[in-house]
């Protein structure tokens, strides 16, 4: 990490809430980066379990910012990001552990594509570090996105650095100038598909996402969140609202409307099977709740938008039928 007040090349970002147990290797693996023009931010979310004077004692170089409540994903990363110095913005959870070459593959990604605004690691499972938790995501026609390689053992498909549609909130790093551009993440997201919001954002401006397959973390999947806790349906199926009403251009939004609808019915089966009916029903209705304000934001979007339809279109992906195999093995 710098010594002096220079400027930093690159901003890391790391949001915490109640997440002592994970500080130690998340933090301690970026003092490891072999790349040392960087800065750390770290952001509590009001936690309870002394993980502000933790870091505060235990790693005196890094920045701490504490709140006074918890802002979500986003919140936090928004105040980090406001505190950020770095031409390049990394945002990493805490519950991750990247190589020690990480920040230099994502530096030497930048510098090689400089139309890219944004970079996507490659993220493996934190207890299976053989096996890919995800290089980025696609998103298919209907607005669903899909996380590429999830659950694949290493594999020379994802050797090779490739476009994609975006990368995973958890360990992406985002070109400031894009920022400047396009805006940060939205704090009505409060967490989950925030990523997906911005991606979206940024490639109606014209900015690609880059996988660097070098670029290596370890992540606990879901450790903070859970899976399909009722939290992380809420906020997944409101929030998938959200990103296709903002972004999706009106064209390319009656050409799919029928496998919007499929989506929407099969989603509906699914968490009612799951035990999560209501929590999808209560994200439907509060996402109808928001509706005013995103078609407000979705007028500036699709205004400043620089890609046309067909372009849009060509970057979509038929992901829609591996949704249905999830529907299709919850079945008896």
């Amino acid at each position: 990490m710098p010594d002096n007040a220079a400027m930093p090349e690159i901003s890391v970002v790391v949001v915490n809430w109640n997440g002592r147990q994970f500080l130690e290797e998340c933090l301690q693996s970026l003092r490891r980066q072999t790349f040392r023009d960087f800065e750390v931010i770290f952001v509590d979310n009001g936690s309870a379990d002394g993980s502000v004077s933790y870091v505060q004692n235990r790693f005196p170089e890094v920045t701490v910012v504490p709140l006074s409540e918890n802002r979500g994903f986003t919140g936090g990363n928004i105040a980090g990001y406001q505190q950020s110095k770095g031409k390049l913005i990394a945002l990493l959870n805490n519950d991750t552990e990247v190589h020690a070459g990480w920040l230099d593959e994502i530096y030497q990604a930048a510098m090689q594509y400089p139309e890219a605004g944004s970079f996507a690691s490659r993220m493996m499972y934190f207890d299976d570090r053989k096996r890919i938790e995800n290089c980025g995501f696609d998103l298919g026609t209907a607005g669903v996105t899909v996380d590429l390689g999830r659950g694949e053992l290493e594999a020379t498909r994802w050797e090779s650095s490739n476009a994609v549609f975006g990368a995973c909130g958890g360990a992406v790093v985002y070109r400031r100038s894009m920022l400047d551009d396009v805006g940060f993440l939205d704090p009505d997201f409060f967490m989950v598909y925030e990523d997906v919001d911005l991606s979206f954002r940024a490639q109606l401006r014209g900015y690609p996402c880059i996988y660097v397959p070098a670029a290596v973390v370890y992540h606990r999947y879901r450790a903070t969140l859970g899976r399909a806790s009722v939290g992380q349906v809420f906020y997944s199926q409101r929030n998938i609202e959200f990103v296709y009403f903002k972004n999706m251009p009106l064209v390319l939004m009656l050409l799919s409307l029928p496998q919007r609808l499929l989506y929407e019915v099969g989603s509906a089966i699914y968490f009612a099977r799951t035990g999560r009916g209501a929590a999808f029903a209560r994200a439907k209705f509060d996402a109808l709740r928001h509706l005013p304000s995103l078609l407000k934001k979705r007028k500036q979007i699709q205004q400043r938008r620089i890609l046309a339809n067909h372009q849009l279109r060509s970057l979509l992906k038929p992901v829609l039928a591996i949704k249905f195999r999830k529907l299709l093995s919850s079945l008896p």
